[in-house]
């Protein structure tokens, strides 16, 4: 069964995307789409799934507090693009490997989702969707990583944990839309990454 849902869901992702509309669904009121005039900094980053008790799962980073934007935040595996990589993809099992210890020889690359310019940071992320074929173990790195935080997909397509909070950003209290999984809260770019991936679980559900 297990497999059958991955090759459709490889099957939906070869589709055309849900893009933007389906990440606005998950975004800050204030967000509107950005197409930079000029290439900024690109990064990767990876929804990597795995089997667990009969269930999909996945692996969030909460980042550690340092003097930076995304301080604190939960974040999926990923970072900044090197030379050395030579695609986004390689750079996106990069930095999976390095935050999360997960092996790239166990991953693989089902399919990518719609890229999302930040303009706070001026970066452009290049989401990938891969799938381990063995159960990881997860090692997270010390010095970039607070902690590792699993989740089913169960939990994150289920309505009771989409929420909704008032944060103060820049001279403003805005209410924006999050996952509030396990008491951590998944919202920003990352919420709207997730909300286009599960519009493709919901359509791959679908699939007959």
């Amino acid at each position: 069964m297990e497999t059958i849902w991955v090759t459709r869901l490889m099957d939906e992702l070869s589709k055309p995307l849900p893009g933007i509309e389906a990440q606005l669904r998950l975004s800050p009121p204030d967000r509107h789409p950005v197409n930079p005039e000029k290439p900024g900094k690109e990064s990767a980053v990876l929804v990597v799934l795995y089997s667990t008790a009969e269930k999909i799962s996945t692996v969030f980073i909460k980042r550690g507090d340092y003097n930076g934007i995304h301080s604190g935040q939960v974040c999926l595996p990923g970072g900044m693009y090197k030379s050395g990589d030579g695609s986004l993809r390689k750079t996106a099992l990069r930095e999976t490997r390095e935050e999360t210890g997960i092996p790239e020889n166990i991953i693989t690359i089902i399919g990518s989702l719609t890229s999302l310019h930040i303009p706070v940071s001026g970066i452009t992320v290049f989401p990938f969707v891969g799938f381990c074929t063995e159960k990881p173990v997860l090692k997270p790195d010390p010095v970039e990583v607070k902690y590792l935080f699993e989740t089913s997909l169960d939990e994150l397509l289920n309505p009771a944990n989409q929420k909704y909070k008032v944060m103060h950003i820049g001279d403003s209290d805005i209410e924006i839309p999050y996952f509030d999984i396990k008491g951590e809260h998944i919202w920003g770019a990352t919420a709207m990454i997730i909300s286009e991936f599960l519009e493709i679980v919901n359509r791959s559900k679908r699939t007959t």
